[in-house]
């Protein structure tokens, strides 16, 4: 089974429209103004930290036998992770992850964005 999972993160007072951000931002890697820039290598840098001992095949593949893989797609202001065959409590540190950073899951297999998540 695969999923992805999109995060970015809104401009104060910016209309949201989290369909048009997934598709342009998230898979065509579209800047868009509305959307404010990530601290991309942070995340990267805890990214391999919480996945330590994940084999990393790049700075944005890896794997674990028996627990699948990801893949990470970055642009300035989002973070895509492809999954594969992952267990839902390791596809739970990814979003953990980016919570810490402020931005909220955007699933498009339900077309939701979860950003109760991160107001705080």
């Amino acid at each position: 089974m695969s999923m992805d999972l999109n995060f970015w993160k809104y401009k104060e007072g910016a209309v949201h429209d989290d369909g048009r951000v997934y598709e342009r931002a998230c898979c065509d890697g579209e800047r868009m103004e509305e959307l404010e820039g990530l601290p991309i290598k942070e995340i990267l840098k805890k990214v391999a930290s919480v996945f330590f001992d994940w084999t990393a095949l790049s700075d944005s593949q890896y794997e674990k036998e028996g627990r699948g893989s990801f893949e990470i797609f970055t642009t300035s202001q989002i973070v895509r992770f492809d999954c594969y065959g992952m267990q839902e409590k390791d596809m739970n540190l990814l979003v953990d992850i980016l919570i810490d950073f402020g931005c909220p899951l955007y699933d498009p297999q339900i077309s939701e964005r979860f950003d109760g998540w991160t107001d705080r």
